[in-house]
């Protein structure tokens, strides 16, 4: 027992020390804060928070459990940030959807957060600047790409300020956690989507209908013993359901990326990616002229994809994620060619790249 004691008042010492340190750190980060005010700064620095996370992960080398030093860490810095200014944060929302989790995951809890209806209500949220900042989902591991959001990020005066992966599990919730209560399955169409095969396993004659998110299908089942909710534990936990089945996704390893939007560009961080969208005349080549300019340059190329132009039928831009900021030396001189190939060159954004 004395040895059990001793090492009891050993991490009491160690908590009084970590609350001082905390303290200590809560103050310089007001002192900071002035000092940016004073200099017509923001207070967010995404290249900043990130490298600090890189930096203890690495000093880490595992000895503490890695994703919740991470969560630790990051809660710290979201803290730290409030107390510099006060952040406004828009999702789609209601509470306990996918985009309220990566909200709080790339945020923090200490952030005022602000639920709205659809994703181009965030966009334009954002936008007259009644939010700081918005996120939104971009794309999905097994849906594929969110047309509405890319449609959205080269009509509103918003840029790509920030992305963050969270894995997609999805649960059946209800007011009993009984299967045979269920009459109708309301959900999201990419959950549903995502679930389509173990609905119709499961539950072959119950009938399903869309709504606007995940979060939304959860409330409705709280107040209705027939409905069922495809959404997330987190909902499950807020609007006090039972769940009925556990990881009903039909593939494992589900994973959106949502995008983190705002007025601001962080600095270079040596670990970034820029968004584009661009088209080029209808001739022989002209794809391949703008795709080998960062082939030449060695440029990794993420993602690439054709949407088509709203204004003429049958033409199309082209979304592009690429590795580099675009103050990279390099890749501002891959732009400068590729804009000489293009119709039209919008750039959308650069920002650090998420862990996934």
């Amino acid at each position: 027992m004395k040895e059990l004691e001793k090492l009891r008042q050993e991490i009491d010492q160690l908590d009084r020390r970590l609350l001082e340190l905390l303290h200590r750190r809560f103050e310089l980060a007001k002192a900071i804060g002035e000092i940016k005010r004073r200099e017509g700064q923001g207070p967010l620095d995404l290249s900043r928070e990130r490298e600090v996370v890189r930096k203890l992960l690495d000093l880490n080398r595992g000895a503490f459990p890695e994703d919740s030093l991470r969560a630790v860490v990051l809660e710290i810095i979201n803290a730290c940030r409030q107390a510099q200014e006060p952040t406004r944060v828009a999702y789609l929302g209601p509470e306990a959807t996918f985009s309220h989790m990566a909200a709080l995951e790339f945020f923090g809890h200490s952030t005022e957060y602000v639920p709205l209806e659809s994703v181009l209500d965030v966009f334009e949220e954002v936008e007259s600047e009644r939010a700081r900042f918005g996120v939104v989902p971009v794309e999905n591991s097994i849906e594929g790409t969110v047309s509405i959001t890319l449609d959205a990020v080269s009509q509103y005066r918003v840029k790509v300020c920030g992305e963050v992966y969270v894995p997609i599990s999805h649960h059946l919730l209800n007011q009993t956690g009984r299967k045979e209560d269920i009459r109708k399955v309301l959900s999201h169409p990419h959950a549903l989507a995502q679930c389509r095969r173990w609905l119709r396993k499961n539950l072959p004659s119950v009938a399903v209908e869309e709504v606007a998110s995940t979060a939304l299908a959860a409330r409705w089942a709280a107040v209705d013993p027939s409905v069922a909710a495809v959404a997330s534990p987190l909902a499950a936990r807020t609007y006090h359901l039972q769940v009925v089945a556990k990881h009903i996704e039909d593939y494992r390893g589900n994973v959106t990326r949502f995008w983190v939007i705002g007025k601001e560009t962080p600095s270079p961080s040596g670990r970034d990616k820029t968004s584009l969208f661009f088209s080029v005349s209808d001739r022989p080549g002209a794809l391949y002229a703008v795709l080998r300019a960062f082939a030449e340059r060695r440029i990794n190329l993420t993602k690439i994809e054709s949407r088509p132009a709203k204004s003429e039928p049958w033409r199309y831009l082209f979304f592009l994620d690429c590795e580099g900021h675009v103050e990279d030396p390099g890749l501002s001189e891959c732009l400068e060619e590729v804009r000489r190939h293009c119709l039209h060159l919008e750039w959308l954004g650069s920002y650090p790249r998420g862990d996934l």
